[in-house]
């Protein structure tokens, strides 16, 4: 239902009755004064929002009818790259400056440390992850392919006792390396205890060894001569050594060795939730509300018991000195907003234009922030005074300092002070990363983070240059020159504008869940690379990611790397299409539309029917990765390519739609209310927004998935 507002605007009342009475009476602000200022803001910028939204269609259009013209000759960069400014699709660049942000907290300024990312809308998985600041190593080592799960180290059903010595033996590893005693091995001490300042271990014989850097020893919880733990530190994060007299698996009765892990973690309201509606935006909103006042909870069954989920509390150590030790016992929270191109159902203006979904998760996620703000004690987010969006999918400067501006509204709405609302950049559309250095400048006062999301970036690459010929599968496009420019020269840029030691410069995800031992040895890539956090699909991820950070010093690496030579801009501008004398075989090109239609489907389905944003998606090997509509875009963009330059054909793509809707649908055999496609498929709206992605795909704006699955995903809602 909808009801009438100031200046004729219409407003929807559950939405209404949500801030009234559960956000407003947290806040001191004058609710009638509320509304009318988000009547206002709203007139004033939506316009602004569409006029912006109509520029990339313009920019689009003008690179479209440059490809087309040049069509059949040999690319040439130079050339595209004056075309392209001319334009002013690449801004000239400015003066060097460093940013000037202030009140950030340590887990974005000077720690680094692994990075969450979770939709806001599933109140488990957001306790899961606020709660997943610390991790047991043990767990993580003993639940995953970190070690080796065959033979006599296959897990079981019970505790296989040669597994877990072997888990042991890796955490005692990782002590030698990280806090190494000075003539000894953690594999052979007997028992730890505290003397004076000093950690001693006790090895057989009763010899004893102290830490090689006493300094790393600086907390303890129970008695010195038999600590319950104690807490060792290095590159400013924690380790902490858990202890149970009782417990005979460990010689020196460790119990567990507990790792600081998510520093930071981004709620999500943008690629990783469905939310299509006013119910759904409520939903997000109402988990947020939770997170931030302390009182979200989740109650589920496990093993058959009922059990109920909030979040931790701060943890306490001594000091050496005898004071207390305090260490935050959550994730510092981001909340990535919405992106500017969808309209929500919460209110609509006198004209009858739903309002820009981006501007109303501005005010209502400030709104529910600024909270945080006021607490004094109990759970708290922020300890500097600051909120912190994440802001996706901007294409330029222009955009940035647009969100900047409607970011200082909301602060005039709420009666903050001036850049409490923090921005986190993400470096994932093709005009943000050629005007990378601008757009930091735009938000110098307020940015807070940078990242490279490569799977959005990939998909823009390939609609913003549709019309420049076929591209690369899939697989070889990320093996091109641009992609290792495009990651090295964000870090520079971030380091030149001064974001070393002030703000986050981040990595992307690893997609594969499932795969750790392959992510201990490629992910340790980021930090060398001086990215001070880097996502990661799971708290048992953040925990065994954490250990690169011990191994790596990221602020060294940034330093050494402010030293290199700047990444090639050319190589920025190299489109990945196929090369002009290569032919794919029939195969290739089968294999490919197979895999990228059934990881479509297999995406599309949950999100459509569902109404899952983010999830472990089997793809066609079996392999679980973890799929969202950055994924999706690009899956159905190079499809949508290769239809429109002849690699493929539409009855190709139908007939491997038929096929590989069974094989999801097999996949997901057993999941509770999945709706198969096969074999009527022309009744699964699944299926059928699944087809629209593809066939459609060249017309969607900046290639976006969201316009066709908000539409495919109401009409299921509605039919359900």
């Amino acid at each position: 239902m909808n009801m009438p507002l100031g200046k004729n605007a219409i407003i929807n009342t559950e939405f209404y009755s949500f801030i009234n009475e559960e956000v407003l009476p947290l806040h001191s602000l004058d609710p009638a004064k509320f509304w009318s200022d988000l009547s206002e803001l709203i007139h004033d910028l939506s316009p602004v929002n569409r006029q912006l939204l109509l520029t990339r269609s313009v920019y689009q259009t003008k690179i479209d009818q440059w490809h087309l013209a040049n069509k059949g000759q040999a690319f040439n960069a130079q050339a595209y790259e004056s075309f392209l400014r001319e334009i002013g699709y690449i801004k000239d660049e400015g003066e060097d400056f460093t940013i000037t942000t202030t009140n950030v907290d340590e887990e974005i300024a000077t720690l680094a440390g692994p990075q969450l990312v979770v939709p806001v809308k599933n109140a488990r998985f957001a306790l899961n992850a606020a709660n997943a600041r610390w991790g047991s190593l043990y767990d993580a080592l003993y639940g995953t392919d970190a070690i080796p799960q065959d033979g006599d180290l296959e897990p079981g059903n019970a505790y296989n006792k040669v597994r877990g010595n072997a888990v042991i033996a890796k955490a005692k590893e990782f002590l030698d390396e990280i806090f190494p005693l000075e003539n000894a091995s953690h594999k052979d001490v007997t028992e730890y205890v505290v003397y004076y300042n000093h950690l001693l271990a006790f090895t057989p014989g009763g010899t004893t060894s102290g830490l090689a850097k006493p300094c790393q020893f600086v907390a303890l919880s129970g008695s010195r001569s038999k600590p319950d733990s104690v807490l060792l530190k290095n590159n400013g994060i924690h380790v902490e050594i858990q202890f149970d007299r009782g417990d005979d698996k460990d010689e020196a009765h460790i119990k567990d060795i507990v790792v600081e892990s998510a520093l930071s973690t981004i709620m999500d309201c943008e690629d990783s939730v469905a939310a299509v509606d006013s119910e759904d935006k409520i939903e997000v909103y109402r988990n947020w509300l939770g997170l931030m006042d302390g009182s979200l909870a989740a109650t589920f069954m496990k093993e058959g018991e009922q059990q109920t989920r909030r979040m931790n509390a701060d943890r306490t150590f001594t000091a050496l000195d005898g004071e207390e030790y305090r260490l935050h016992g959550r994730s510092l929270l981001l909340i990535r907003n919405v992106g500017h191109l969808m309209d929500c159902d919460l209110m609509q203006d006198p004209e009858g234009n739903f309002v820009p979904e981006g501007i109303m998760d501005a005010v209502v996620t400030s709104l529910i922030g600024a909270i945080d703000l006021k607490k004094t004690c109990g759970t708290r987010n922020s300890r500097t005074g600051s909120i912190y969006i994440v802001k996706p999918k901007m294409h330029g400067p222009d955009e940035v300092a647009f969100t900047c501006e409607l970011f200082s509204r909301v602060e005039q709405m709420l009666e903050l002070p001036e850049n409490t609302i923090k921005i986190g950049i993400m470096d994932e559309e093709r005009r943000t990363t050629l005007n990378l250095k601008e757009c930091i400048r735009a938000a110098k006062e307020r940015v807070v983070f940078i990242n490279t999301g490569f799977l959005d970036r990939t998909g823009d690459e390939i609609h913003t240059s549709m019309q420049a010929g076929a591209f690369l599968p899939k697989d070889k496009i990320k093996t091109q020159a641009w992609i290792q420019a495009y990651e090295n020269r964000n870090v520079d840029i971030g380091l030149q504008c001064g974001l070393q030691g002030k703000a986050q410069i981040g990595k992307g995800m690893w997609a594969m869940p499932d795969e750790m031992a392959a992510m201990m040895k490629a992910k340790i890539a980021h930090p060398k690379a001086g990215a001070n956090t880097a996502w990661v699909p799971s708290p048992t991820a953040a925990t065994l990611h954490a250990l690169h950070y011990h191994q790596v010093d990221v602020f060294a690496a940034q330093d050494a790397i402010k030293e290199r030579s700047a990444a090639n801009f050319t190589d920025l501008l190299t489109i990945p299409l196929l090369p002009a004398n290569t032919t794919l075989s029939s195969s290739e090109i089968q294999n490919e539309v197979d895999n990228n239609i059934q990881g479509i489907l297999g995406y599309v389905v949950r999100w459509v029917e569902a109404g899952v944003g983010c999830s472990k998606v089997p793809d066609i090997h079996d392999v679980g990765l973890m799929e969202d509509r950055a994924t999706l875009r690009i899956s159905s963009q190079l499809l949508a390519n290769w239809l429109l330059h002849g690699i493929c054909t539409k009855e190709q793509i139908d007939q491997s739609m038929l096929i590989m809707a069974a094989v999801v649908d097999q996949q997901n055999r057993g999941t509770a209310g999945y709706r198969p496609m096969a074999p009527d498929t022309e009744s699964s709206q699944a299926f059928k927004a699944a087809q629209d992605l593809i066939f459609k795909g060249v017309a969607q704006p900046s290639g976006y998935t969201e316009p066709l699955l908000h539409a495919h995903r109401v009409l299921a809602k509605n039919n359900s």
